[in-house]
């Protein structure tokens, strides 16, 4: 009864997250439906297990989200991820619009600007270029997942995306892990994308395909709050205060704009390497700081005091185009809580679901799985990511039930630390893709397109893709180690 009970809750969380109930209500519902059918104590399993494990998410990882939503909106505000947008478009031009997409967005996400934000100023840009080149409006969501899905979310050595921060306490490790396959994996994923995207191109062409007609619906897609429901728990900002705030029509040059972008990825390195290491933290080593090595935290603090520096850059920058600074802090504050309750109350369900007894079960299967450690890892985050359609939500899952597992098999194998980061944070980044994620409904949304005419384009440039460099990865890292 308790695997039943197991897989009951997780399918109607699935189904009703689906269409569009909200995780705040299902996940502690779906979890004390578990615990029921496991024959455990309910209100114990809900006060103790489930908010426990669900406010040491939002203790861990509420500054991520708060600063990295905060600078996603002054970003957008103050006109400068427009700005990278034109200047991308002027550069590039209807010639190569596929790549200007692709480029813009990668930039943007993997400089720190939220996933959604880049979104809604990447599909009218995208739309005004493939119009000019009469490439047909459903390769718009392909070209835009590619450059902000996929390996600047989980490859690129230094992302600050909430994913590569996820697995940081859990295994001691920076946002710079595994840097050399982060690359490899990277430049797999790009070149693999623009291929098939090219190939996609041509084929239209062909066939006498154009733009056709229509718009992308932006404003349609940020009034939907079934749409809203289900993006809160794909990324770390809430699309509904995309609308608040006051955006600036005046906007920086393409340098001061592209500044706070280098000015995240710059510091975190820093932090990373050269700062904090030198620095004498002795002190977390007492209780009430946690009694904790600096390992547990030092991934979180470089990226928090990156997008922190980020931010007041930011701010510097664009002081006469925010006339309105309040709205778009106080909207960019506001974008932040319900995406991190939303996460947690997944993760909730998680510890609930780990914490009974026919979990045994489903953890000897994965641990079962033949190719060691890191298969089994992909395997587990990927399933995860799968059912909960978050990348975040079920990377935590999978790591809070099984992490210290992974990482007590790792180190007996002699698999550094580092390499295990990397694998989960792109296994997190591939299923996460399935039709009822989050952000790929809103990027269908906001181009105006429908999961028939996109989504095939879609599961080749951010899953498919994905899965071939992760498959590398785990093959390069299993002979040739961490580098």
């Amino acid at each position: 009864m308790g695997l039943i009970g197991i897989l009951l809750g997780l399918g109607l969380l699935v189904w009703f997250a689906y269409r569009g109930w909200s995780v705040l209500l299902l996940a502690p519902l779906a979890a004390l439906l578990a615990a029921l059918m496991s024959g455990v104590p309910l209100l114990a399993s809900w006060t103790q297990t489930f908010m426990g494990s669900a406010a040491s998410f939002v203790g861990q990882f509420f500054p991520l989200f708060l600063l990295g939503a905060l600078f996603g909106k002054l970003m957008e505000d103050s006109g400068s991820v427009a700005a990278i947008a034109d200047f991308m478009t002027e550069k590039l031009g209807a010639q190569r619009a596929i790549l200007a997409v692709v480029l813009a967005g990668a930039i943007v996400t993997y400089g720190g600007v939220s996933l959604f934000v880049a979104l809604f100023v990447l599909a009218p840009m995208a739309q005004a270029l493939f119009r000019a080149a009469d490439i047909p409006r459903r390769l718009m969501a392909p070209a835009i997942a590619l450059g902000t899905f996929t390996f600047t979310m989980m490859a690129l050595p230094g992302t600050p995306a909430i994913q590569n921060a996820i697995p940081m306490p859990f295994f001691g490790t920076t946002p710079f892990a595994a840097p050399g396959l982060g690359i490899i994996a990277s430049v797999l994923m790009l070149g693999f994308g623009l291929w098939w995207l090219g190939r996609a191109e041509a084929a239209a062409r062909r066939a006498g395909e154009g733009f056709g007609d229509g718009a992308a619906s932006v404003n349609a897609a940020l009034d939907d709050p079934v749409l809203r429901e289900r993006a809160t728990t794909a990324r770390e900002f809430d699309p509904a205060e995309i609308a608040h705030g006051h955006q600036s029509v005046a906007r920086p040059s393409i340098a001061l704009a592209a500044l706070p972008l280098g000015l995240v990825i710059s510091v975190n390195l820093l932090m990373s390497f050269l700062v904090l290491p030198r620095l004498d933290f002795g002190f977390l080593a007492e209780e009430r700081w946690g009694g904790i090595p600096l390992s547990a935290v030092s991934g979180v603090w470089s990226v928090a005091v990156a997008l922190l520096v980020a931010i007041l850059a930011t701010l510097v920058i664009n002081w006469r185009r925010l006339p309105k600074l309040r709205e778009t802090m106080d909207a960019g504050a506001n974008a932040s809580v319900l995406p991190i309750f939303s996460v947690a109350s997944l993760v909730g369900f998680g510890a609930v679901v780990a914490a009974l007894p026919a979990f045994a079960l489903v953890r000897d299967w994965v641990l079962a799985i033949e190719g060691g450690p890191l298969v089994s890892l992909a395997v587990a985050v990927n399933i995860l990511a799968a059912l909960t359609g978050s990348a975040s939500g079920g990377l935590t899952i999978a790591l809070d039930a099984l992490g210290p597992v992974f990482l007590e098999r790792a180190g007996a194998l002699g698999i550094e630390p580092a390499l295990l980061h990397r694998v989960a944070v792109m296994s997190a980044g591939t299923l996460d893709s399935l039709p009822h994620s989050g952000a790929v409904v809103t990027l269908l949304a906001v181009c105006g397109v429908t999961p028939r005419e996109s989504y095939l384009d879609i599961v080749m440039v951010a899953i498919v893709g994905a899965l071939v460099a992760l498959v590398v990865v785990i093959g390069l890292g299993s002979v040739a180690g961490n580098f």
